[in-house]
């Protein structure tokens, strides 16, 4: 039977050294420094930094790589120009949805999160309440009191509120995908929807978990009218279909009279700022 051997980790920093002794053979001097080293070449420098490394890994008693340390990305940037103002500069990507009056929901809807989104649609509304709010949902739902305020909120502006569901929006998300003005609740293809009656965690006394099962009945009815509202569906349908957790496609979402209508991705802004010649890095 044939035997497979494999290097010891002596044999392989031996070959890494005798490899690293050809390569530098290689490097054509230069006149440069590199970090104050006192060789002529910048890569003959930077290799003997590389092979130092990998010595020191390989002479240690259990083999294992090199902890490498990654920069957070952090918030993205984009160019953005302000209407009325002629330069470009570089906003975070969450100030220009702001800006353009988009309020992206991407997260689980907890009482921080929510006050978040009220305390930015009150100013937008307060500000100018002639042209639509937009509100992109990419969510799981979230609790029920700050996502009843967010519903309240949106029926108690003057801007009109449009929303768009893309990747997916569940639990009261959904409803809030439906909450928008009629002809802007719109979805992508492969957005996927999910409704399901409200549900809560009661503890304590007899009397306060009745008192939270009527309260969540009374929010219960109250979304199922609004919902039938909105969708046109009757009251008792829309209680047998939600009894269970009801998951719509995009077609079946419009068909069902959650959304107006299915949309595609909108094509970047002809005014966007073009890559100028020898800009950049490289």
């Amino acid at each position: 039977m044939a035997m497979l051997h494999l290097p010891s980790q002596a044999t392989g920093a031996a070959s890494f050294s005798a490899r690293s002794s050809n390569v530098r053979a290689c490097l054509k001097p230069s006149s440069a420094r590199f970090s104050g080293c006192r060789l002529s070449n910048i890569s003959h420098c930077f290799f003997d930094k590389v092979e130092q490394s990998v010595s020191a890994g390989n002479g240690r008693s259990r083999g294992c790589r090199a902890q490498v340390i990654m920069m957070p990305i952090g918030v993205p940037k984009v160019p953005y120009r302000t209407p009325g103002e002629g330069g470009w500069q570089w906003v975070d990507i969450w100030n220009v949805l702001y800006r353009e009056r988009i309020i992206f929901i991407g997260q689980y809807i907890d009482e921080e999160f929510g006050n978040q989104l009220l305390s930015t649609m009150l100013y937008l509304d307060s500000t100018d309440n002639s042209k639509n709010l937009y509100m992109y949902l990419n969510s799981p739902g979230g609790d029920i009191t700050p996502s009843m305020a967010l519903y309240d909120t949106m029926h108690s502006m003057k801007s009109p509120v449009g929303t768009l569901a893309l990747g997916y929006a569940y639990n009261i998300a959904g409803f809030l995908l439906a909450a928008g003005a009629k002809g802007l609740r719109v979805a992508m293809p492969l957005t996927r929807i999910a409704l399901v009656s409200p549900a809560g965690a009661a503890r304590g006394q007899a009397d306060d978990i009745e008192n939270e099962a009527k309260e969540l009945v009374r929010v219960k009815n109250y979304l199922y009218e609004q919902l039938s509202k909105k969708t046109g569906q009757p009251v008792d349908k829309i209680a047998k279909d939600l009894s269970r957790m009801k998951r719509f496609s995009a077609q079946e979402a419009l068909d069902y009279g959650l959304i107006d209508r299915i949309v595609r991705p909108p094509r970047i802004k002809a005014d966007a700022p073009k890559k100028e010649v020898g800009a950049g890095l490289g």
